[in-house]
């Protein structure tokens, strides 16, 4: 009997939970970058295996929320601990724990689906350092296993998701074998153009920075592509930021942006990416709506 089941990928920001999926699955489905907060939504992505079949959903970095995004993106990351049959918590093996480690082990005390504590970032690590914080990760939780990898390099990879598998519930698969990811094109559009605003501009930016496809014409797809987005920032001195001077940043952007859309499409594409301020987007419920910030669910009054 195959073994089949959701697994959600939890930790503090910049853990490497979207390095890790996009290994996994061995494709990109999720952008990254060296800035936390990077995840904003839910990414469910699929793998199968001759064992049986992983539903991985990767989540938002957990951490004090300061704005009505940051709250939305915190509850969605915790509403999927009573969601999945396998818990996966992320640590950056390369930092030393802190409270906020201890908050999101925290949160796996009262639940009873099987966690695995994944120790990333072990090439960054000295293997006299290691042994030390896997012993002392013991006492953080009744973890399932503990397993250092790699994200970035492969290095025990491998060995997780055999470890994954077996902890898995017997079934059979819930989805076809060639479905992939839940994100819409126009998200993956949106993510990457966003990906690109991450890798190119300043550290103080990409926090306030949000993307929407304002079009996405697709009457002659099987020869071109033509997308129109926005990009949104907080303050107006951070416009000349993203647009650089005589528009050589937005190009650098865009250029960047183009070469992946074209490569996931499989076509041309025509980008064109504009952008605006928009004071404090963040906080904005409908902004929020609009760019598809899952909302948070109801709490139940006690």
């Amino acid at each position: 009997m195959p073994r089949t089941g959701y697994v959600s990928l939890i930790g503090r920001p910049n853990a490497g939970k979207s390095t890790l999926l996009n290994r996994i699955i061995g494709e990109k489905v999720a952008i990254v970058s060296d800035k936390p907060q990077t995840t904003r939504n839910r990414i469910l992505a699929v793998k199968n295996y001759p064992e049986g079949q992983i539903v991985f959903v990767d989540t938002p970095g957990i951490h004090r929320p300061m704005h009505r995004l940051n709250v939305r993106m915190v509850d969605t990351a915790v509403e999927t601990l009573r969601e999945v049959d396998v818990i996966v918590l992320l640590f950056d093996a390369s930092t030393k724990p802190g409270h906020g480690d201890e908050f999101v082990s925290n949160l796996l005390t009262d639940l009873k689906t099987p966690a695995v504590l994944v120790l990333n970032k072990i090439d960054l690590v000295a293997k006299a350092k290691l042994l030390p914080l896997i012993e002392k990760a013991q006492g953080w939780h009744d973890f399932a296993a503990i397993v250092p990898l790699s994200a970035a390099t492969g290095d025990g990879v491998e060995r997780l998701e055999k470890v994954l598998l077996e902890l898995l519930p017997e079934g059979e698969p819930g989805f076809p074998q060639d479905y992939l990811t839940d994100q819409p094109e126009r998200t993956f559009v949106s993510e990457t153009v966003r990906e690109k605003v991450l890798q190119h501009t300043r550290a103080e930016l990409p926090f306030s920075t949000a993307v929407a496809v304002d079009q996405f014409d697709e009457s002659e797809r099987e020869h071109m592509l033509r997308i129109y987005c926005t990009i949104s920032v907080e303050h107006d001195s951070q416009k000349p930021i993203v647009i650089g001077r005589g528009g050589e940043m937005i190009k650098r952007i865009g250029t960047d942006a183009r070469r992946d859309l074209e490569a996931f499409f499989e076509t041309k594409v025509f980008l064109d990416l504009r952008v605006k301020v928009n004071p404090d987007w963040r906080n904005d419920e409908r902004a929020l709506d609009q760019l598809g910030v899952p909302k948070s669910k109801p709490r139940r009054r006690r």
